[in-house]
């Protein structure tokens, strides 16, 4: 009963990262310059990774240094631009709908990189969290363009795999989720900003309210945000904290019905129903993980956080142990 509340409550609280995710289309829109996305994407990573470095005060070590650099580039410094090309490119939440497909991405990273071979039923729920995000977004409006389409794949499967790997690689010993989300966000954000510099030149002139808007971004979008994800990351299994992301469209498309007036039609209410319904699907535990022993199920079902493996024998045993026990997933 202990573990199961403890579970409940670590998928509750990795939750609230896509949620919050869901408002940022809003908080765009209302307060931020208009067509700077690159600009945005640097303004939400690199300030919040730059402040938690002041606050946990601790630098990457060894290999650590490209291992940042690589979680980095994928949660945060690919995935941002990507996104947000998806988005310019493609009509009607298409973006929305491609990025929906990240349980299947993960779902075949793990099997190739933590062992977690992915069920049947993984998979219809993977396709049934796809189809109720597209009814609750897309619009037959407008032609699908290649390089929008590729954008969006690449910016799926980039957030997948920086799942993937951040569940592998664990964290040094010592070294919590606030400083690992640090690392990440301050090596994406530095990743992005020559890239933002190149094509949209220089920043724009801010006022308070975009000032706000940023803030929000970076603190509680970003900051917050990305550490209950990367907290959930090394409590649940990869399927589960990948089923969490359709809540981000859900997300959007309720602030954008309660805060800007927008109509919920009865097909995507049902897609809502769908996709939540999928979410909730993929938190599902299968029994086979109460024969496992009790140090793993505890790492499994999310009663203890995962451990890293530091050194060459046991980065060797963990190896061998994703591979008899799913281990984890932006």
């Amino acid at each position: 009963m202990k573990r199961t509340q403890s579970r409940i409550t670590t998928v509750a609280l990795t939750a609230l990262a896509p949620i919050s995710w869901g408002s940022t289309y809003a908080v765009t829109t209302e307060f931020l310059p208009a067509d700077r996305p690159l600009f945005t994407g640097m303004m939400r990573a690199l300030p919040a990774g730059l402040a938690l470095l002041l606050v946990t005060r601790r630098l990457p070590r060894g290999e650590w240094w490209w291992k940042a650099l690589v979680l980095g580039a994928l949660n945060i410094g690919a995935f941002f631009p990507l996104l947000f090309l998806a988005a310019y490119r493609l009509p009607g939440g298409m973006a929305a709908v491609i990025g929906s497909l990240g349980p299947l991405w993960v779902a075949g990273l793990a099997a190739l990189f933590l062992g977690e071979r992915p069920s049947l039923r993984t998979l219809l729920t993977g396709i049934a969290a796809a189809l109720g995000v597209s009814l609750v977004v897309l619009k037959a409006t407008g032609a699908l363009d290649a390089v929008g389409v590729v954008a969006g794949v690449a910016s799926s499967v980039a957030m997948a795999a920086g799942t993937v790997f951040t569940k592998r690689w664990g964290r040094p010993e010592g070294v919590g989720p606030l400083v690992l989300t640090g690392w990440q966000l301050t090596a994406g954000g530095l990743l992005i900003a020559p890239v933002a510099f190149l094509i949209e030149g220089a920043p724009p002139a801010l006022d308070g309210r975009n000032l706000a808007g940023y803030l929000y971004l970076a603190l509680v979008n970003t900051a917050v945000a990305y550490w209950l994800w990367f907290r959930g990351i090394g409590r649940l299994t990869a399927t589960s904290v990948t089923f969490l992301g359709p809540l981000s469209p859900l997300t959007a498309a309720v602030v954008g019905w309660a805060a800007l007036g927008q109509a919920l039609t009865p097909l995507q209410l049902t897609g809502m129903a769908i996709a939540f319904g999928a979410t909730l699907a993929g938190q599902y535990v299968p029994r086979a993980a109460k024969a496992v022993k009790p140090e793993l199920k505890a790492e499994l079902t999310g009663d203890l956080p995962a451990e890293p493996f530091t050194s060459t024998e046991q980065i060797g045993q963990k190896d061998s142990m994703d591979v008899m026990v799913p281990a984890v997933r932006r």
